[in-house]
């Protein structure tokens, strides 16, 4: 496949062909970088050597250096299917929160453990394998024990479903241990998200007139949530006590004015929670490492 975008000045390349210039034949694979740039990919590019010579290649005959480099790289991952080194998978979103409807897709994440020789090689893990027609995504294990110590919501929520479609023997001790995740970190990073989507929703307001209100029922929805982490040292997922308000804000039964004295007075409460919680002030990082050790063991 041959890109049809023009490479710009300064771009560094290598000669793909030998090309016969005055002082002699330069040998393919020399490198240079661009001093001129043509105006369409019918014409040629003027490429300075490192000797001062000056090549004139057409966009087929020359690769980015940086291209070059990985060329023939084998594709190790191809021997394996990802999906058979699944740990872990549990149903969330609106399914798992109790705010499902006849609409509602079936949003599925969790972990992957990929097998050690995999791991240690050259050529690395992914750390998330996707699915997106099938709404899946799948985080390798170390990335998700890091995003769960920094209080991602998505993660935590993820340890906290009602919903558990899969868990080995080595996903259930992890679930077993999961408070070790909880930290008072949850307040700085579920405000961090809200107040981000909130700032999102006031451009919203301002550009176009009106905001997503499915995303200012998840504002609500993760405000509530942290105000309980922080409380009673769980992460509720379900949210079907609220099903009734939080579906009014998604259906446009509220105003926004409505909305926006909700959450702050939710922010009022989260930073109650936040001055009395009995969480931690960080999470257990060193049974985080432990676990994660004896699960990389585990697949040697």
């Amino acid at each position: 496949m041959q890109p049809h975008l023009i490479v710009p000045v300064g771009t560094q390349v290598v000669s793909r062909v030998d090309v016969n210039t005055e002082s002699g034949v330069c040998l393919a694979g020399a490198v240079g970088k661009i001093v001129k740039a043509p105006t369409d990919n019918s014409h040629s590019y003027e490429i300075e050597l490192a000797d001062g010579r000056c090549l004139y290649l057409q966009r087929h005959q020359f690769s980015l250096r940086k291209q070059y480099q990985t060329q023939g790289f084998p594709d190790f991952l191809a021997d394996y299917n990802l999906q058979d080194y699944v740990i872990y998978r549990c149903v969330v979103g609106s399914r798992a929160y109790g705010l499902d409807d006849e609409y509602s897709d079936c949003d599925r994440r969790g972990i992957y453990l990929p097998p050690a020789p995999l791991h240690w090689s050259l050529y690395g893990i992914p750390e998330q394998i996707e699915d997106k027609p099938a709404q899946e995504c799948y985080w390798e294990l170390q990335k998700f024990i890091l995003l769960a110590l920094k209080a991602n919501p998505n993660v935590l929520e993820c340890l906290y479903s009602p919903l558990i479609e899969t868990a080995t023997p080595l996903a259930q001790t992890l679930l077993n241990h999961r408070t070790m995740f909880l930290s008072r970190l949850v307040y700085q990073t579920y405000n961090g998200y809200a107040l981000s989507q909130f700032k999102k929703m006031e451009q919203d307001l301002r550009s176009k007139g009106h905001i997503r209100w499915k995303h200012a029922m998840h504002l609500i929805r993760l405000l509530l949530s942290g105000i309980t982490v922080l409380k009673e040292g769980f992460v509720p997922v379900d949210m079907s006590d609220y099903r009734e308000r939080l579906l009014g804000i998604k259906y446009e039964d509220w105003t926004w004015p409505q909305v926006d004295q909700w959450r702050l007075q939710l922010h009022r409460e989260f930073e109650q929670a936040f001055a009395h919680t009995q969480l931690p002030e960080r999470p257990n990082y060193e049974q985080a490492n432990a676990f994660l050790i004896e699960a990389r063991r585990s697949m040697v």
